[in-house]
């Protein structure tokens, strides 16, 4: 895999990796017609190309092939328990286990010590364990349970903090 900057020529493609990735880790968790309606609204295009676009916040893509197969996307931040936050990553259900998450995940870590952060935060949904075992897998701990409104649903959500 490689990982770069996206860029505005990606963002159909992270639009598609958003809707295969959270229909197959959250269906089963708040049904898919709330998945369908968070990710109308969180990746919606205008909402995709500003994260794209947004300084000091790198926005990156996994490719396999020239084609896009996983995104994240963070920054810093003074809102959390850590002074750095991932806000997405995903990986294509067809491409998981190959790495790309991890070298998704260890460029964002390595962007936000070079900005001088100390520590990460994220939110996951309780019931993901696919992304539960991934982030436990690189050092995640759970800092905090609440309930969380996705797509019009109540959830449990963890948010889970690290060192950098």
């Amino acid at each position: 895999m490689h990982v770069r900057e996206a860029t505005l020529d990606d963002v159909p493609a992270i639009r598609d990796v958003a809707r295969e990735t959270w229909h197959a880790a959250h269906d089963e968790i708040i049904g898919a017609d709330a998945v369908d309606a968070q990710v109308d609204e969180w990746y919606a295009p205008d909402q995709v190309a500003t994260g794209v676009t947004r300084e000091a916040w790198p926005y990156l893509v996994a490719e396999r092939g020239g084609a896009v197969v996983g995104y994240a996307a963070g920054g810093p931040t003074d809102d959390g328990p850590a002074d750095a936050a991932v806000t997405s990553i995903y990986v294509r259900p067809a491409h998981w286990g190959e790495g790309g998450g991890t070298q998704l995940l260890g460029t964002l870590h390595d962007r936000f010590r070079a900005l001088g952060c100390e520590s990460v935060w994220l939110a996951v949904l309780a019931g993901n364990d696919v992304g539960r075992s991934f982030y436990d897998d690189h050092g995640y701990e759970v800092h905090e349970e609440r309930t969380a409104e996705v797509g019009g649903v109540e959830a449990d959500e963890l948010i889970l903090r690290r060192p950098l």
